[in-house]
């Protein structure tokens, strides 16, 4: 048997989003699941990129629009938007996005760190960028996803909550 080759053993695995076009990855070990849009119920005096709630097998999951998110407009979905159901620490959150294309592994030297200018803004968001054959792919890091007042917002919002019944 052999070892690993050292490329190997130094790749990430990215599932690919789509927003706007433009793609964004995240580690495919924080996602969940990959559902169709479903019924989502708001929730008054949330912040206003969290859509709601939906039902997913019986738990209540906060649902945020990546778009509005990111400062975007929101859009109508059509039939390739998904929700990207994704754990960040305790929480479980469903992030609406126009598409998911594919999952990617990425070799560790096609990753580098973004540039000053992005990582002084807001956009703690931004973790590195992929060099994916002719195109760039801004990595996340879901942990800055919801800011700490939102991550209180979560558990107003049915975070990790049950009902009964099913989808």
């Amino acid at each position: 048997m052999q070892a690993a080759s050292p490329t190997l053993a130094r790749e990430e695995q990215v599932v690919i989003l789509e927003l706007d076009g433009d793609p964004y990855g995240i580690d495919i070990g924080k996602v969940q699941e990959i559902i169709r849009m479903k019924p989502i119920t708001h929730v008054p005096n949330s912040p206003p990129f969290i859509e709601g709630v939906t039902n997913l097998r019986g738990r209540v999951v906060p649902v945020m629009d990546l778009r509005k998110r990111f400062g975007g407009a929101a859009r109508e979905p059509t039939r390739r938007t998904r929700i990207v159901v994704v754990e960040i620490g305790p929480h479980t959150l469903g992030l609406i996005v126009d598409a998911v294309s594919e999952v990617l592994r990425v070799p560790a030297d096609r990753v580098e760190p973004p540039s000053s200018l992005i990582a002084e803004t807001e956009s703690k968001l931004v973790r590195a960028v992929a060099k994916v054959d002719d195109r760039l792919v801004l990595l996340l890091d879901l942990e800055y996803l919801p800011s700490e007042v939102d991550r209180l917002d979560l558990d107003t919002v049915g975070a990790d909550r049950t009902i009964e019944g099913r989808d």
